[in-house]
């Protein structure tokens, strides 16, 4: 909800429980595309939006925004003329998110993030301030992820990021088999410079990956398992 700020009110304790059992019954439903058993931590939320604060963001994209948590953060950084586009496509979280957040300046998109930079085009949208991502990589394979972040690289603004989350395990399922699999280093294909933080105060801990500085439209070369071998900044 909003209050006489203009800003979303905090979840109430009986919001902050309808949250979780509409995430539940989607991740138990669907855990393929919902990547998760929990909704984010509020201190996940703030690491993965931190690459927008400051800067009074005017246009923004969302991926995965599930119940809202990192939805409600994004839109408190948000310019007052601003825009957040979210991409969902899970018709339970789509309904939960336009009843429960009244903001004028949330767009819910019922469609995949694949479909991304054709809405950007189709609402006259240029550039974009950030890309905001709750999607399950480790869940796709490598010609499905590129589908959804090669074609958005021209919109990034500069000076604008791309921040992804992985659960601390940085594991997969590739070929009907459990293997190592770094985000960090698959998103190196397409950005200069990648950083990594741990957020501990999650369930279960992850990782929060902040992309800047895209390459040109070719990328780098994969090494055949959905890595690049690249290296980026951890911490």
């Amino acid at each position: 909800m909003i209050g006489s700020s203009g800003r979303p009110e905090a979840d109430s304790s009986g919001q902050r429980f309808v949250s979780l059992a509409t995430f539940a019954r989607n991740a138990i439903a669907d855990y393929r595309s919902t990547a998760a058993v929990l909704p984010s931590s509020r201190q996940l939320a703030r690491a993965m939006v931190e690459p927008l604060r400051g800067r009074l963001p005017r246009i923004v994209v969302e991926f995965g925004p599930g119940t809202g948590v990192i939805t409600r953060e994004l839109l408190d950084l948000l310019s007052p003329d601003g825009t957040l586009l979210a991409f969902e496509i899970s018709a339970t979280f789509v309904t939960y998110l336009r009843e429960s957040i009244s903001d004028p300046r949330l767009q819910v998109v019922p469609a995949g993030a694949e479909t991304a930079a054709e809405e950007l085009g189709r609402r006259d949208i240029g550039k974009v301030d950030g890309i905001v991502s709750s999607l399950g990589i480790g869940m796709m394979d490598s010609d499905e992820a590129d589908g959804i972040f090669r074609p958005l690289l021209p919109a990034l603004d500069s000076g604008g990021a791309i921040t992804q989350f992985q659960y601390v395990h940085r594991m997969r399922m590739h070929g009907g088999r459990v293997e190592a699999f770094d985000v960090g280093d698959f998103m190196g294909q397409y950005f200069r410079n990648v950083e990594s933080s741990l957020v501990l105060m999650n369930v279960p801990p992850a990782f929060v990956i902040t992309c800047r500085d895209p390459r040109d439209g070719r990328g780098a070369p994969s090494n055949g398992n959905g890595t690049r071998g690249l290296g980026y900044t951890r911490s």
